[in-house]
């Protein structure tokens, strides 16, 4: 396998994003309010199980193994190009939220009601940069496990998304609301 296949090249970016990722972490503001343990742990699991689906070689075993496109190194490559958009996107999205981000549902102290960037269409662009780096994953790997992988990261997002949404709406009351009446939840609204 050359060094420059469209599996390194996406192991490469989740490698970049998730560096990247925790570096930026330290840039926050402080707390104020935050979920539980327990509530946490109900959308860090599947994540886990994502990860394990994707990176394990059991997981290639049987019918998780079985191909569902053809095997094809432009199918691959184009997965790659998902993944790189999808990364893209969650740093555009995490520029534009700046000190209010955190990897937790959590109110920071000053928090805002970001509306700029990718946050005047969809509510959680991150969210949706990473579930599209994760259908680029799953359509360069081609596997079942790696579609699944993508179903269980999508609930996971919902659960966490939802959560969130009930703490903005907590926050900034009307303002929040208005805001949902205009974007979608990780896609655009269409009316």
């Amino acid at each position: 396998m050359s060094v420059l296949s469209p599996s390194n090249v996406v192991w490469g970016l989740w490698v970049l994003f998730g560096i990247t990722w925790l570096i930026s972490a330290f840039r926050s503001k402080t707390t104020k309010r935050r979920e539980t343990v327990a509530q946490r742990l109900g959308y860090i699991l599947p994540l886990v199980a994502t990860f394990l689906l994707l990176s394990e070689r059991w997981a290639a075993r049987g019918w998780l193994g079985t191909y569902l496109l053809p095997a094809s190194e432009n199918i691959e490559w184009l997965g790659a190009v998902l993944v790189a958009l999808g990364i893209a996107i969650c740093f555009w999205a995490r520029w534009h939220l700046g000190s209010n981000w955190s990897g937790t549902v959590t109110l920071k102290e000053g928090h805002e009601l970001i509306r700029t960037g990718p946050y005047r269409s969809i509510r959680h662009p991150i969210y949706t940069g990473i579930l599209l780096a994760l259908l680029g994953t799953a359509v360069q790997i081609g596997q079942t496990r790696a579609f699944i992988a993508l179903a269980v990261a999508w609930f996971s997002f919902y659960i966490k998304a939802r959560r969130e949404e009930s703490f903005l709406a907590q926050e900034f009351g009307e303002r929040f609301a208005a805001h949902l009446q205009h974007t979608g939840m990780f896609l655009p609204r269409l009316s």
